[in-house]
């Protein structure tokens, strides 16, 4: 049986509707480079298409506000309907792509489809308070219905390797640093790091550094010693990175491969319909906008 999907966008600066629908289905490069992100058909013409595509799972329909977008989303990844509401899209799907970063619109957006029963993947950052986030899971009917994620949490060129661990020994600190805005862009470097640490591990004290207008720095002290930085550089155009400094050396890890880390998210998203089980908890969830939510204050 082949999983249905319905994605559902768009928000102002986002490609993910067409990106992710492209993962699943393939692309029609002539119209993929009409899509306004010139980065999204640069990746996906690296890959070896269709050995790439997802399997046991397909973009069947896609609802954007905007009828002329949808119509050229579906052209540009191959998707078969195109659905004129909501409605239309929930009763046409198995489940959802929520492929909008505008996190202040989730919850009327996602409220029927958690409603439904429908197993809802809903873009970074999920939202930007902890009470925004409890409003959202109020409405799940099972666990494991709603997952989340910022991608860059599965990439593997933000996750430190056995060997990694062997020569940093115990880490001491880890500074990371992202482009773009706080709101939408710090879950990118909060997930990754987060993962670093022991889940056990608690938070003592935060500080929060205003660099400028765009950039803030939000300093965390752990319980078990670590201290993590966090900073968003606003406009600046640079790379994500994170700097892990250990007891015994350091190591920089820089993100590069967007394709991969937005596979292997939407793999994990569709093995947990599969298998019934929960891939996004909600403790882990909390977590990362609780210190989303300290760095706005």
């Amino acid at each position: 049986m082949t999983i249905r999907l319905g994605i559902i966008g768009a928000s102002e600066g986002n490609g993910h509707p067409y990106s992710w629908s492209a993962i699943f289905n393939g692309y029609n490069p002539k119209e993929m480079q009409k899509c306004g992100y010139p980065v999204i058909p640069a990746y996906l013409s690296n890959q070896c298409w269709p050995e790439v595509q997802i399997s046991g799972a397909t973009v069947s329909s896609v609802w954007t506000q905007d009828l002329q977008l949808s119509r050229h989303i579906a052209q540009a990844s191959c998707i078969g309907h195109v659905s004129l509401s909501l409605d239309e899209l929930k009763d046409r799907v198995d489940g959802v792509l929520l492929a909008r970063d505008d996190s202040e619109n989730h919850l009327d957006i996602a409220k029927s489809f958690l409603i439904a029963g429908k197993p809802i993947y809903i873009d970074k950052p999920i939202a930007t308070s902890k009470i925004a986030l409890h409003n959202l899971y109020k409405f799940q009917q099972y666990d494991g219905q709603i997952f989340t994620c910022s991608a860059l949490r599965y990439s593997p060129d933000l996750i430190l390797s056995i060997e990694d661990k062997l020569a940093l020994g115990k880490i001491v600190d880890i500074s990371a640093s992202t482009p773009k805005s706080w709101k939408k862009y710090a879950v990118h470097i909060i997930e990754p790091v987060l993962k670093m640490i022991s889940t056990d591990d608690k938070l003592l004290k935060t500080k929060l550094i205003l660099n400028s207008n765009e950039s803030r720095t939000l300093n965390i002290f752990w319980e078990s010693g670590i201290s993590t930085n966090f900073t968003n550089l606003g406009e600046v155009q640079d790379e994500i990175q994170i700097k892990i400094n250990g007891e015994h050396s350091s190591k920089t890890l820089i993100f590069k491969d967007t394709f991969t880390a937005f596979k292997l998210a939407l793999q994990d998203f569709v093995d947990g319909i599969i298998h019934n089980e929960c891939r996004s908890s909600f403790e882990f969830n909390i977590k990362v906008v609780n210190l989303i939510e300290k760095g706005l204050k």
